[in-house]
């Protein structure tokens, strides 16, 4: 875990010095009326699961592979939230964030996450990192979807 948080201050410093362009997905992922967080080993908060999309990878895939990799999940119909612009970190960071109520979680043990639960909307976790909340927020008071601003 150490060695994470490492690698993730040296990677903050490479942004710093190249401002790079980015491209993201981020799930909220919902279950009985809760919604899924994880913790990454790297961050000391909790965020909607999600990553960076790769070359030649559309946005669903994107999305599908990072719910699979975090944390064993299989989706069903995703839909599109909306559509984030971040220059927290030194970037500019593009994030996409999509709806899903299919949510099929087996687990899994991932080097990037030390845990992920499913949260109550009135009880999420004191330390959710202000976006995720926003993004949440925004679902719940179901303004017109999808959405484009700022993280």
């Amino acid at each position: 875990m150490r060695f994470a948080r490492w690698l993730y201050q040296a990677e903050l410093l490479w942004w710093r010095l190249t401002r790079p362009v980015t491209l993201g997905v981020r799930l909220l992922a919902l279950q009985d009326g809760t919604v899924l967080l994880v913790r990454h080993t790297y961050q000391s908060q909790w965020y909607l699961p999600g990553g960076g999309v790769k070359r030649g990878e559309t946005l669903e895939q994107a999305i599908r592979r990072e719910a699979a990799e975090e944390v064993g999940a299989a989706l069903g119909e995703v839909q599109l939230l909306g559509v984030y612009t971040n220059f927290y970190e030194y970037k500019s960071d593009h994030v996409i964030v999509f709806v899903c109520d299919d949510v099929v979680v087996q687990g899994t043990h991932s080097h990037e996450i030390e845990r992920y639960g499913f949260f109550a909307f009135d009880a999420l976790p004191s330390d959710t990192s202000p976006g995720s909340r926003r993004r949440i927020a925004e679902y719940r008071s179901h303004p017109a979807l999808p959405v484009v601003g700022m993280w």
